[in-house]
């Protein structure tokens, strides 16, 4: 994402945002971690109220834009389809598309 859309950097300066460093395994290791938890309550009333600490958190401490989520959410669609080929089918596609979508709804409602 920091290749494909350079401006998303300035969110993590601080960071060595290298290939490979400690700094960027570790944030795409959360980040991975936190999308794969959200799924345990998608379609309940609860995927609101357990991701608010990271729609506040998003908001009001790291300020990011909700833009950004889209740029992330594209990023992750082609690497699942880079990696995964033939086996990321059509159906598991819109699926995908469809979660991140909602989880980056949830993570922009904070931003005002």
């Amino acid at each position: 994402m920091f290749t494909t859309f350079p401006k998303t950097k300035t969110y993590f300066a601080h960071l060595d945002l290298n290939a490979r460093s400690e700094h960027l395994l570790s944030i795409g290791k959360r980040i991975v971690e936190a999308i794969a938890e959200g799924t345990r309550h998608i379609g309940t009333a609860q995927f609101t109220a357990n991701l608010s600490y990271l729609s506040r958190f998003h908001a009001y401490q790291l300020r990011i834009h909700p833009t950004n989520f889209k740029l992330f959410n594209h990023c992750m669609l082609v690497t699942l389809a880079c990696y995964l080929g033939e086996d990321f089918s059509p159906r598991a596609h819109a699926a995908t598309d469809k979660y991140l979508s909602a989880y980056a709804a949830v993570l922009a409602e904070k931003f005002r």
